[in-house]
């Protein structure tokens, strides 16, 4: 069986890259999406599109609608999701997608760090489940794709 996953999180390091890495080495049926993990591209979209913005107000909202569309599509697609909390980044845009993941009733995977318990309680607890590495949700989905 094929499944699709939706990758949320920062964009800063290569947590995607060795997520995908340990799925290909389970040998794991999974297509991945996610968001734009071009930072410049993902900031600079709305102008590109729709040409200077008056101020960065504008400029942040013409990106982040473009980037919300595309958001909102590949989660929609996605059987699952798993959203990825790390120590070192401010966390917005992970935490919007798994609220988002939650109201379209997608499974999710909440990876966090011990550190990350009690800030993330009501998010922990609205996850399907709550890991705290990648190895651990790479371990439910062996056990979910397990005939």
């Amino acid at each position: 069986m094929s499944y699709s996953i939706y990758l949320a999180g920062q964009i800063h390091d290569n947590w995607r890259e060795q997520l995908k890495q340990k799925a290909a080495e389970k040998n794991l049926d999974i297509t991945f999406y996610g968001p734009q993990e071009d930072h410049g591209l993902s900031d600079d979209i709305g102008e590109n599109i729709l040409g200077e913005q008056s101020n960065n107000l504008y400029r942040d909202d013409a990106a982040s609608s473009i980037n919300n569309f595309r958001t909102e599509m590949m989660m929609n697609q996605a059987d699952a999701v798993i959203a990825l909390f790390g120590e070192s980044y401010k966390q917005w845009n992970t935490a919007m997608d798994a609220g988002i993941a939650i109201g379209l009733n997608k499974p999710l995977i909440l990876i966090r760090p011990e550190s990350l318990i009690h800030p993330l309680k009501e998010l922990s607890n609205r996850a399907n489940v709550t890991v705290e590495t990648i190895d651990q949700a790479i371990e439910v989905l062996v056990y979910t794709l397990k005939s």
